[in-house]
């Protein structure tokens, strides 16, 4: 549902979202944020926004993911959420569990594999509309990329797919501390219509759940995130709490100025693939950025795109040193450039590393 204040929707956002330790201990309210021009940010600081926690030192939507992100700096932390067959959402970052777990390896389930289309898509293997809560909190997580990210292999069987409720009540207990009292949380639904066409009302079950936690109203300090517009508009409609609407390049439509102001009837905040900011050049180096920054903020929409990375393997060829795909390429300077434009945070595998480029960035700033 649309704020009823008179004010903005992007002044409760940013200030409802620095405000997490509200719901932990009394806190002085921020500071109300100079409305933004095209390339300037709306938040205080550009967000680091931890991408499925900091997965890239350990498995990705772990707790021990989201607990390294706490200590490297993230203001906000992504957990994506599908759900069991009993209908409790647990954090992957999609539903099928061969990727990202040892289900292959547990002979009690082999019998679960199989073949499905998800949005459009024929996927085989275990899925985890498939287990229940209890059979799932079985699984242990493993690294998705370990040629990529060997090191996280040793964590490979140590923890356990954690729930929404877990990662929710770890965050009310985290944000106690003075530390982490502005830390935020950045849910997205995954595959709301594949999930609704199967009977998992994924949407209605997270805003129960934000309703149950006092996290519904327009100044809480999380956001939903959906691909989906029928997915964000169903949250939108069921509670306040503020939404993002994903933008990946298959949705240019959604970039347009007609195709922003649809967006901003239900969302506070985009979160486009990065190319839909900054361009990479024939040289492999940041071109001139987008209007999209300026157009979102000209609607009152944030701007968080996604994903920056600081392996070879992900950087731009402009900023990759030496032959090593497992090797960091020069990620401040790409990290830098993102953050030049304007938007009001990213997401990063690596939230030191973002951290590091936003303070050097906002040094320079002066």
């Amino acid at each position: 549902m649309r704020p009823s204040a008179t004010a903005p929707k992007w002044i409760a956002l940013t200030t409802g979202l620095l405000s997490a330790a509200a719901l932990a201990a009394p806190a002085p309210a921020a500071a109300e944020p100079v409305r933004p021009a095209d390339g300037e940010q709306a938040t205080d600081a550009p967000w680091v926004i931890a991408h499925r926690g900091a997965s890239a030192y350990r498995p990705e939507h772990t707790m021990a993911a989201y607990k390294l992100a706490l200590k490297q700096g993230a203001d906000v932390i992504e957990p994506d959420l599908v759900p069991t067959s009993d209908g409790h959402l647990v954090s992957r970052h999609e539903n099928e569990l061969g990727g990202t777990t040892d289900v292959a390896e547990r002979p009690e389930f082999a019998d679960r594999k199989t073949t499905k289309v998800i949005d459009g898509q024929e996927v085989t293997g275990w899925f985890t509309e498939d287990f229940t809560l209890k059979e799932l909190r079985t699984l242990r997580a493993v690294e998705r990329i370990p040629d990529i990210r060997p090191g996280n292999t040793r964590y490979d069987g140590k923890y356990k797919v954690p729930t929404w409720e877990e990662i929710v009540t770890a965050w009310k207990k985290a944000v106690r501390h003075p530390e982490y009292a502005d830390v935020k949380l950045i849910p997205e639904l995954k595959h709301g219509a594949y999930f609704d066409s199967i009977g998992l009302d994924t949407e209605r079950i997270l805003a129960d759940s934000l309703t149950e936690h006092g996290l519904d109203g327009a100044d809480a300090p999380v956001i939903v995130q959906s691909f989906e517009p029928d997915s964000a508009r169903e949250v939108d409609s069921l509670v306040d709490t503020p939404v993002v609407q994903l933008i990946s390049p298959a949705q240019p439509e959604l970039t347009t100025p007609e195709g922003l102001d649809e967006v901003a009837a239900y969302a506070d905040a985009i979160g486009p693939e990065l190319s839909l900011v900054l361009p990479i050049g024939e040289d492999g180096l940041a071109g001139e950025p987008t209007p999209l920054v300026g157009d979102a903020h000209d609607r009152d929409l944030l701007v968080t795109p996604y994903t920056l990375r600081s392996e070879n393997s992900f950087l731009p060829e402009g900023y990759r040193r030496g032959e090593d795909p497992t090797a960091y390429g020069d990620y401040l300077a790409y990290y830098t450039e993102v953050l030049e434009t304007g938007v009001d945070g990213v997401f990063s595998d690596s939230p030191d590393h973002l951290r590091e480029a936003r303070d050097r960035y906002l040094e320079d700033q002066g």
